[in-house]
C-alpha cells in the first residue's frame, strides 16, 4: 500500500469491524445495535464529542442520539464530560469494558437481591400467618411449611450473591482471578 487514502480505509475497515462487534453483542446489555453502533463509534473517537458531531456522525435524529446517549449513561457506557470553552454537552465512550462490565451486572445482581429477598419477607410473614392459624385446613398447612422451608433456603443465595456483588464491585474479583491463573 503507498496510497494514504488506503491507510485510512483499512484503517476505518478495522474500526467497522469492531464496532459492528460491538453493536451485536450490546443486547446483553440490554440496549439495541443502534446505541451499540453508537458506543462503538465513541468508543473510537479521541476526543468528547457532542450530540450534534454524533447525529452527523451516525446519521440519526438529535432525539434519538439524545435516548441512545441516556441509555449508555445508565449502564455506565458513556460519560458526560466538561471542556473549558465549550457550552454544549461532551460524551466520551467508557474505554476500560471490565468497569462497565462489572458496574452493569452489579446492578443487575443487586436489583434481583433487593426485589427478591423483599418478596422473600413479605411471602415468610404471610405463611407464617397460615402456620399460626389452627383452622388452617392440614393440606395448606403442608403446602405452607414446604414453601417457608423453600424460600428460607432459598435466602442463603441471595446472601451467596450479596458476597459476590461485593468481590466484584470492589474490583477484588480480578485479584482472585489472577492468583488462580498462576497456579495453572
Amino acid at each position: 500500500m503507498s496510497d494514504v487514502q488506503e491507510y485510512h480505509d483499512l484503517l476505518k475497515e478495522a474500526e467497522d469491524v469492531v464496532v459492528s462487534a460491538l453493536a451485536d453483542t450490546m443486547d446483553l446489555y440490554g440496549v439495541t445495535p443502534s446505541v451499540g453502533r453508537l458506543y462503538g463509534m465513541l468508543y473510537f473517537m479521541d476526543e468528547p464529542v457532542t450530540l450534534d458531531q454524533m447525529s452527523e456522525e451516525l446519521g440519526m435524529s438529535k432525539p434519538t442520539m439524545s435516548t441512545s446517549i441516556r441509555s449508555l449513561q445508565n449502564i455506565d457506557m458513556v460519560h458526560k464530560v466538561w471542556k473549558k470553552g465549550v457550552r454544549k454537552d461532551l460524551y466520551e465512550a467508557e474505554k476500560d469494558f471490565s468497569k462497565s462490565f462489572f458496574s452493569f451486572f452489579c446492578k443487575k445482581w443487586q436489583r434481583e437481591i433487593s426485589v427478591n429477598l423483599e418478596a422473600i419477607e413479605e411471602a415468610e410473614n404471610k405463611l407464617q400467618i397460615l402456620l399460626n392459624d389452627e383452622d388452617v385446613p392440614e393440606e395448606i398447612t403442608v403446602k405452607a411449611k414446604r414453601n417457608l422451608a423453600q424460600i428460607i433456603e432459598s435466602k442463603h443465595y441471595y446472601h451467596f450473591l450479596k458476597k459476590v456483588v461485593k468481590v466484584f464491585d470492589d474490583r477484588r474479583i480480578i485479584d482472585i482471578l489472577n492468583e488462580e491463573l498462576a497456579k495453572e
